[in-house]
């Protein structure tokens, strides 16, 4: 029998839960960690959708980057996600900044996607550990722009002009503030995602290549890794995928 736990630990040793920053909220968060697992559903966000998915796979455990409960709850009633999840005997571990900063991780997968070679980790002032990597050849800011729009589905935003770029720093989801940290380390170009405009104008002044390649679309790419990893450690369960968001483009 597979347990949750069983399925929590695993992900401890892989991506251990310490690496996770102070503010995070990672872990076990919904339901009971001695229940058998009939069936797990991976996904970016727990969304109805991803538990009405899950319920319909035969999934009782849903992986999630971004933890279900952030915030401190002040109410658990019917009309709410958590409320759902436990009248549906489904449990939720949510695997967030250590998965960032693992080896392996959501980084790691971006680096991978969008083809660097040589990666190497580099921690922030902080102690978050980003990757900086090279391109197998140097392009121009255009080029390596359509490449990772391509390898992520998805249009992205940059700054740039045509100088060669070799050198590339890499940190999924919000990595605006971190535009100064990654100057510094003589890179020639920066992909992250959720860049607000001044960072985009700063990043024209310091002559790097800045690219927001969406914060869903940088960190989606995991889903399909966790789920080979789950899939590899427990063959007899059916893992799931679930890549949903809301977000349009109109």
């Amino acid at each position: 029998m597979i347990t949750v736990n069983d399925v929590y630990t695993l992900l401890d040793e892989k991506y251990n839960f310490s690496l996770a920053l102070p503010y995070d909220n990672p872990g076990h968060l919904v339901g009971s960690l001695t229940d058998k697992v009939t069936g797990i559903l991976v996904c970016l966000d727990c969304t109805d959708e991803a538990v009405t998915q899950a319920a319909e796979e035969g999934a009782n455990l849903i992986i999630t980057h971004h933890p279900v409960i952030f915030d401190p709850l002040k109410s658990v009633t019917d009309e709410g996600l958590v409320y759902r999840l436990i009248r549906s005997g489904i449990s939720v571990i949510s695997v967030h900044t250590n998965l960032d900063q693992a080896e392996g991780g959501v980084n790691d997968a971006l680096c991978e996607a969008v083809g660097l070679v040589n990666v190497e980790k580099v921690a922030d002032s902080e102690g978050f550990l980003y990757r900086i990597g090279e391109l197998c050849e140097a392009q121009t800011a255009d080029s390596f722009a359509k490449e990772v729009s391509a390898a992520l589905s998805y249009p992205v935003k940059y700054v740039g002009d045509n100088t060669f770029i070799k050198r590339v720093a890499v940190c999924s989801g919000s990595g605006g503030s971190m535009l100064y940290e990654v100057a510094g380390q003589g890179v020639d170009a920066y992909l992250t995602a959720d860049i607000k405009h001044d960072v985009f104008m700063d990043a024209h002044s310091l002559g790097i290549t800045l690219i927001d390649g969406g914060h869903f679309n940088t960190e989606d790419i995991i889903v399909p890794v966790l789920a080979g990893v789950l899939r590899s450690a427990f063959s007899d369960l059916k893992v799931a995928e679930n890549h949903f968001s809301p977000i349009k483009f109109a």
